[in-house]
């Protein structure tokens, strides 16, 4: 941020705190205009309608179809080192990219035969293998590289942006931000569901590069195919291996993400189901390829160059059109397109993250949907952690590139493994087709991860290789833990009966005043040994205490400590203690704590809120339960 502009950091930060403050206290409010009003769970399947194959093929193929404008990039800026000569090698890179997307995709449509009614790599896994290793290996590498589909498309966006406007390079990160915390906004109001709308702007991007790639064809046509500015091709530059070599080929591979995506959502298609969700795949397989080969041919032909200031797309686009209306409705429409499949993550994410919480993997926060449907939680931590991403890399596609794709692809395997699984136990007709088809794939996936792997690990993989073993670690350790507790909660009818206990209720009080009238009565009605408890700093307010509780009248058992450093915990614990050893040994010590609510919420900020400390503090006793009072003021 420029110098001038330094006031405004503890500005925003009073502001950031006055406003999380104002949440917290306000929240259902503040909560309604952002979020909107709460839908009733009969609405979750009220608006959604079958879709047509060629109407859900933009709709589904943001994520995919968005990496061709960064794919071939990513690819040929590894071997930027190399010199000009290095050029012409986006077009093997390209044709190799094809060539495995040709191979998932046919994967991919075996997956569809076998799980009619949809099935992601996660549910493959755990259909065809006994041990749930093999699952949570998908499941965690899906929802990593769903976090960094959102940090890298945002990121991919900014930059076509910032390629068409300089002036916004400074703002990448700060942008970025903005852009998935308002793809969170949109997405836990419910925004997300209107497919429909954002079906449109993907449908445009591939008519616009579409039009491009035959744009180019028509320049070359008169001047030429092989132009002044054209790399010699098949010249292999100085310093050219074969690991440089595999580096960019895993770099390019990033335009591959998304496959999975029709896979997953069969049951949206109109019937016959398996038959659209197939021809989409085949028409999505084949713009794609089309779009990756025509866009890398022509800046192959033009000679464009990687420059970290200008993407390869928007120097292209300049070459033919300059900076006309073209040109910015094409960046535009890059913008967009790429911010969409940043937005579909936020379906994809949430819900298989619900789908492994279901299975008691994850914490079961993941399962509960918010008040417009929506899975929330996974919404909020996958904004977050993309969020913890773009901060972390300056909103760079590039520094990002070598940590995508790895999940990816390791997914990739994991589920044709279980597919050729699945084969071998069902079989049925032209199973042995089916069988090579997978195998084959699962053979190409895993060496493709092997090499993503180990060429882009000292750029950054070794992060993912880290986090996703401690992933799947923690995804085991809380199924551990929710085995444990449901073990230990588990009640034998026959022989576990309620039953009632010996309890002694302590008020905590402050003073003689309505609030602890309020609280008293209610602890006398329990009928239960009553004890009113007060903590004083000093003799003098101790014997005032006395004095009022005795005119009065006394309404129950008083009993006064002393606490000469001013802390409320140490004699209450000690209190409570005594209680449970002296006083008859009662079940359990009923905490009652009053509380005054009072009307507004910027009053909470003049009352002690020692309350929610003394809760905290008190909850790890054993066998005391705790209640809180409140009393609500009118003024």
């Amino acid at each position: 941020m420029n110098q001038q502009f330094t006031w405004l950091h503890p500005v925003l930060v009073v502001l950031t705190v006055l406003a999380i403050f104002y949440a917290i206290l306000n929240f259902s409010s503040l909560k309604r205009v952002i979020i909107g009003r709460p839908m009733r769970t009969k609405e979750l399947h009220a608006s959604h309608n079958k879709l047509f194959w060629l109407i859900a093929l933009p709709i589904l193929s943001a994520d995919l179809y968005s990496s061709v404008a960064y794919g071939p990039e990513s690819g040929i800026t590894e071997l930027i080192s190399l010199g000009a000569n290095a050029k012409w090698l986006i077009i093997p890179i390209t044709l190799a990219t094809i060539l495995l997307l040709i191979i998932l995709i046919t994967s991919y449509i075996m997956g569809i035969i076998a799980y009619p009614n949809g099935g992601g790599a996660y549910s493959i896994a755990k259909d065809n293998f006994k041990k749930p290793l093999a699952s949570l290996i998908a499941s965690s590498s899906l929802l990593i590289d769903y976090i960094l589909t959102v940090a890298v498309s945002v990121s991919a966006g900014i930059e076509a942006i910032a390629s068409a406007y300089p002036a916004v390079a400074p703002h990448q990160t700060a942008l970025s931000l903005l852009c998935v915390f308002i793809l969170l906004i949109m997405n836990l109001r419910g925004v997300a569901e209107s497919a429909l709308v954002f079906a449109w702007p993907t449908l445009l991007f591939m008519l616009g590069m579409i039009f491009l790639i035959f744009y180019g064809f028509t320049d070359e046509i008169q001047h030429g195919f092989v132009q002044h500015a054209t790399p010699v091709f098949g010249q292999f530059p100085h310093g050219l291996t074969t690991l440089l070599l595999l580096k960019a080929f895993s770099a390019a591979c990033s335009s591959l993400t998304g496959i999975e995506t029709i896979s997953n959502s069969v049951p949206i298609f109109r019937e016959p189901q398996q038959r659209s969700a197939i021809k989409t795949y085949i028409a999505l397989g084949s713009i794609t390829a089309f779009t990756l080969m025509g866009f890398a041919y022509h800046l192959y032909v033009k000679g464009i160059s990687v420059d970290p200031n200008n993407t390869m797309e928007s120097q292209l686009l300049s070459t033919y059109f300059g900076h006309g209306m073209i040109y910015q409705v094409i960046i535009w429409l890059t913008f967009i397109v790429l911010i969409l499949a940043a937005n579909s993550t936020f379906t994809g994410f949430p819900q298989l993250s619900a789908l492994v919480a279901a299975d008691r993997f994850l914490p079961r926060a993941f399962t509960i949907r918010g008040d417009r449907l929506g899975y929330s939680n996974g919404m909020i931590v996958l904004a977050g952690m993309a969020g913890l991403l773009i901060e972390a890399f300056n909103a760079q596609t590039n520094a990002l590139i070598p940590l995508y794709s790895i999940g990816v692809f390791l997914s990739f395997t994991i589920a044709q493994i279980g597919l050729v699984r699945r084969w071998l136990k069902v079989r049925g007709n032209l199973w042995q087709v089916k069988l090579a088809i997978n195998a084959i794939g699962a053979f190409i996936t895993a060496v493709v991860s092997v090499i993503v792997a180990s060429t882009k690990f000292i750029d950054g993989a070794w992060i993912v290789l880290i986090i996703l073993p401690i992933l799947v670690l923690i995804s085991v350790t809380i199924r551990r833990h929710y085995d444990q507790v449901a073990e230990e909660l588990r009640i034998i009818p026959e022989i576990m009966r309620p039953s009632t206990h010996h309890v002694v209720s302590i008020v905590l009080i402050s003073g003689v005043h309505r609030v602890v009238l309020n609280t008293i009565s209610f602890a006398k009605s329990l009928d239960t040994d009553v004890i009113a408890v007060y903590v004083g700093f000093d003799d003098d307010s101790i014997a005032k205490m006395k004095e009022k509780w005795n005119e009065w009248d006394a309404p129950c058992r008083l009993v006064t400590l002393k606490s000469e450093y001013r802390s409320l915990l140490s004699p209450l614990s000690r209190f409570i203690k005594t209680i449970e050893t002296h006083e008859g040994r009662p079940d359990h010590v009923h905490i009652i704590m009053p509380q005054f609510i009072p009307r507004k919420w910027w009053h909470y900020i003049l009352h002690n809120q020692s309350a929610l400390l003394l809760r905290a503090w008190l909850l790890r006793h054993k066998d005391v339960v705790i209640t809180t009072v409140p009393y609500h003021l009118n003024k």
